[in-house]
């Protein structure tokens, strides 16, 4: 989360008049994240999230975002739900951008996580996954392999300021993986972006999923993938076998994994590391000025990628087939 755009009183009071929501009480930006600007809104009747559409969200996809968001809540899955204006519609406009309010979820995200977080990290995943099997939308993942090489040929004039040689070492990296890339797995609904601060906590469970803004249908274990890369890893780039396990032992409590998904893991983790690391690279290579973030380093995905290079199979994880 971020702030880009800045939302002026007496427009913010014109778009909540639209709703059933109450007077106004604070309406303060929240400087986390590189996407969207975000406020916590609080009114007569609570508090909430404000969100501005920016940058690589599509306004196309955000009826996307917004129908997954009340579907997984109708089916259990505790996360922000939209609200509908008086009208009943959930997206609006704000300050020229496509906007929406959500509620507000209590908790907070691991700061340094541990194996317990993990281990409620894989059921959360699965229940998710399984959660939005009957979801009748669908959105093509726009950061996949294709994603991917427009985002590398943006970037690879520059890259080597950021660390020498690494646009030639990034182009191997993608033609390799996208010659091997896996089209056949079990497909349905992921975040694709659950990583720990989209995770919130309450003691030792999970009292919140949120930021759905990059879900998408695609394979259901590039999002197990994704988890590894995001939960398993060390401040000092090490992997943590134990973490691993207990993520991937508790995701199979709940939802099954095939054979397949088992063999093509080390892949996708592969890919979602190029992935984070692609976009972290575009982010700094393109830092807005005045933003309210820090742009994430690249180079630590640079470390993970280079770490899945050298795993063969999931068994070298320490994962039990």
């Amino acid at each position: 989360m971020a702030v880009y755009t800045d939302v002026p009183d007496d427009e913010l009071r014109t778009f909540l008049a639209d709703y059933a929501l109450g007077e106004v009480i604070s309406c303060k930006g929240i400087a986390e994240g590189v996407e969207n600007s975000n406020f916590l809104l609080r009114t007569e009747r609570g508090g909430y999230i404000l969100t501005l559409y920016e940058r690589r969200v599509a306004p196309a996809d955000l009826p996307f975002f917004l129908d997954l968001m009340d579907h997984l809540a109708g089916r259990g899955i505790v996360c922000p739900t939209p609200i509908h204006a008086k009208d009943g519609k959930a997206l609006r406009h704000l300050c020229g951008r496509p906007a929406a309010i959500v509620t507000f979820l209590d908790g907070m995200w691991p700061r340094r996580v541990q194996p317990f977080h993990c281990a409620a990290l894989g059921r959360a995943l699965a229940g998710l996954h399984q959660a939005g099997l009957d979801f009748r939308g669908r959105r093509v993942n726009a950061l996949s392999v294709a994603g991917w090489r427009l985002l590398y040929e943006s970037c690879r004039a520059r890259a080597d300021e950021v660390r020498s040689g690494l646009a030639d070492e990034l182009g191997r990296e993608l033609d390799d993986i996208t010659q091997r890339w896996p089209v056949d797995l079990s497909q349905g609904v992921i975040h694709a972006d659950l990583f720990p601060d989209n995770v919130f906590f309450r003691g030792d469970r999970i009292s919140g999923l949120i930021d759905f803004y990059f879900a998408c249908t695609d394979a259901l274990a590039y999002d197990i993938a994704i988890c590894m890369n995001a939960w398993c890893f060390e401040e000092d780039g090490s992997f943590n076998v134990t973490k691993a396990r207990l993520m991937l032992a508790n995701y199979r409590a709940v939802r099954a994994l095939e054979a397949a998904e088992y063999a093509a893991l080390p892949l996708l983790a592969r890919g979602a590391a190029l992935r984070f690391l692609l976009t972290r690279l575009y982010d700094l290579l393109n830092h807005p000025a005045g933003a309210l973030v820090r742009p994430k380093d690249p180079l630590e995905y640079l470390a993970k990628l280079r770490f899945h290079r050298g795993v063969a199979r999931a068994s070298e994880y320490g994962l039990e087939p």
